[in-house]
């Protein structure tokens, strides 16, 4: 990525100040800035090649936002607005009582979840919690290419969904038709914009920034083309859900232990 020093401390000083992850970003995100100017495999990529699959595990995401963080640094999503390539719900399931047996859930995701969370209802109250991060599906049917109507949001062969931001026209239509609230209004580009798997990354053998950024593992990216890659045994050997499966857009974000609250 292309950030002057200028640019570069000014983002930082925002997450240092604002993020209690903060500090602990700044740092990988330097050493990927010059993994990226020393890929392996610049100039040649060939798309054709790749199939690209994106795998979370709930039952390991602690909710630190690092991933989130470090993905408004790497793309230059604004800090100082409510828009995300990528961010983390909490969810929490209240204690119910014998008589009633129902269920009350509490989902938040306060910032993304770039600044963590906080415990706001006491733990004696709650019966279960967990976090679950959010990003753009991929999908293989995607609804937001199918609502364009001047082409530019479209699908790459390597399973990649991106906007052409020469020819999008910011109507927004596509941010309305998906369903997984995965896109947002670029106010600086007057276009749609969204997650890209950092394709500007996984073009050059890296990982998006979200998945070098977990410090669990809970984030894993590979080549479903591949069958040794860590993504397919992953989807061979695991229990895998999707989010909205019943809306048949076939999404490539892939899911290890989904709770049934999860919308």
């Amino acid at each position: 990525m292309n950030l002057s020093r200028r640019e570069f401390t000014k983002i930082g000083c925002k997450i240092i100040i604002g993020a209690t992850a903060g500090a602990a970003i700044v740092e990988p995100f330097i050493i990927n800035t010059v993994a990226a100017e020393n890929s392996p495999v610049q100039g040649g990529y060939n798309w054709e090649e790749h199939f690209w699959g994106y795998v979370v595990d709930t039952r390991k995401c602690i909710g630190c936002g690092r991933c989130a963080n470090a993905c408004k640094l790497e793309n230059k999503v604004p800090f100082d607005e409510e828009v995300y390539r990528t961010w983390i719900e909490r969810y929490r399931v209240k204690k119910t009582s014998l008589e009633t047996r129902e269920e009350e859930v509490v989902i938040d995701s306060p910032d993304g979840g770039i600044e963590g969370f906080e415990d706001d209802i006491p733990a004696e109250e709650i019966k279960k919690a967990f976090f679950v991060p959010k990003i753009c599906n991929h999908c293989d049917n995607p609804p937001c290419v199918q609502v364009c109507p001047v082409g530019a949001t479209y699908t790459t062969k390597d399973g990649v969904v991106l906007v052409d931001y020469e020819y999008c026209i910011g109507c927004r239509y596509c941010i309305q038709g998906c369903p997984y609230g995965a896109r947002y209004f670029n106010t600086e580009k007057g276009t749609a914009d969204k997650c890209t798997w950092c394709y500007h990354r996984i073009t050059k053998g890296l990982l998006p920034a979200c998945v070098q950024a977990c410090p669990t593992g809970a984030r894993k990216f590979g080549d479903m083309k591949d069958k040794n890659s860590e993504v397919n045994k992953i989807i061979d050997e695991e229990r895998i859900n999707l989010l909205k499966p019943d809306l048949g857009t076939k999404p490539k974000v892939f899911y290890i232990g989904l709770d049934r609250e999860v919308r």
